[in-house]
This record gives C-alpha cells, sequence and structure tokens, in this order.
C-alpha cells in the first residue's frame, strides 16, 4: 500500500524512532509499504518517520542509478564504520523539489536486521552510502537541510511552507505530483 509521505517541516521529523524490538509481520508489512511508497515516488531511500512511523526502519534501492545494487531492507541499522569524504547534491521525498550539496562520509558499514529478523553487515560506497546515512538521519529526526547553513535552511522551510499552503486544499496524491529533484532520497 502507498503511504502518504510527511512534508518538512513537520515536527514529526524532528522526533527520534524507537528499536524495533521484533520483526514481524506488521513490521515486514511496513517495510512493503514503504518500499510501494518509495517507487511510487521515484526516490531510492525511505525512512519509516516519513511515512509517520516512528520505527527504526528504512528501505533503499540505488538499482536505477547504481549498477549492482538492489531492494534493501535495514531494521534498527547502525553504521559502524565511516570512512573518507565526499559531496553529493541531495534531494528529500520530504522535501519535495529541492536539492543541496551535502558532505557525507565515503564510505560506510552498516549493521542490521532484513525483513526477517536476520542480521547482516554491509559496505557502501557511491550513493549507496549516501542514502544509508540520509536515511539513519531521518531515524534521528534530522533532515538534509540540517546539514546546511541556517540562511539555506530558512529559505527551504519557507518554500515549503508556501507549498504546503497552496497544496492545502489538495488530495495527498495531488501533493505527491510536486516537483521533485532527480537527486531525491
Amino acid at each position: 500500500m502507498v503511504r502518504d509521505i510527511i512534508i518538512w517541516p513537520d515536527p514529526l521529523l524532528k522526533q527520534k524512532s524507537v528499536p524495533v524490538d521484533k520483526v514481524d509481520d506488521g513490521i515486514r508489512r511496513l517495510l512493503d509499504d514503504m518500499s510501494e511508497t518509495m517507487y511510487a515516488a521515484d526516490g531510492v531511500g525511505l525512512a519509516a518517520p516519513q511515512v509517520g512511523v516512528l520505527k527504526r526502519c528504512i528501505v533503499i534501492d540505488t538499482s536505477p542509478r547504481q549498477e549492482g545494487q538492489k531492494l534493501l531492507h535495514f531494521v534498527n541499522p547502525v553504521i559502524v564504520r565511516a570512512e573518507g569524504e565526499t559531496t553529493y547534491t541531495e534531494g528529500c521525498l520530504s522535501i519535495p523539489g529541492e536539492a543541496e550539496d551535502v558532505d557525507r562520509f565515503a564510505t560506510v558499514r552498516v549493521r542490521a536486521l532484513d525483513r526477517s529478523g536476520k542480521e547482516f553487515e554491509i559496505e557502501a560506497d557511491e550513493l549507496l552510502a549516501i542514502a544509508v546515512q540520509h536515511e539513519t538521519d531521518h531515524l534521528q529526526g534530522t533532515v538534509f537541510v540540517d546539514h546546511l547553513s541556517s540562511l539555506k535552511r530558512e529559505l527551504i522551510r519557507r518554500r515549503m511552507k508556501k507549498l504546503k499552503a497552496e497544496h492545502a486544499s489538495e488530495t495527498p496524491g495531488e501533493v505527491k505530483k510536486a516537483p521533485q529533484h532527480r537527486s531525491a532520497l
């Protein structure tokens, strides 16, 4: 089921997510809904808070833009190692139409549970590393604009408030069709 994506600056996006106690059918259903929502919005990643659920769950699929990748489910992800530096022009499904350069680690190693509750670790680089960092930020109540100057952040906040006001009378499906940046995570 495609869920509505929360648009920043919504206070829910500033809250920290709680760990998942057990990967059960409810969590698997959430992961499936998140994947459908991400694909419907043409994103490469989505965190549970973006669909209104404060659980430590993310989905990422960089395969349309990074060869050799596939859909990945991360429950309770933790970045256990990070190295190097890179800058990437990031967008966000919760901040449609906006994109700015963000400094990130070039490679990360992340530990998480998969959709069956089995622990795994993965080494990520390029777009996958960016997406892992971007989505795990969401679990901490951080959005990519928090990495920008206060001036840039305030300008984007004003544009998002204006967008929300313009679309207040529209259905959630119509709001989702707002212009999005190609790099939206």
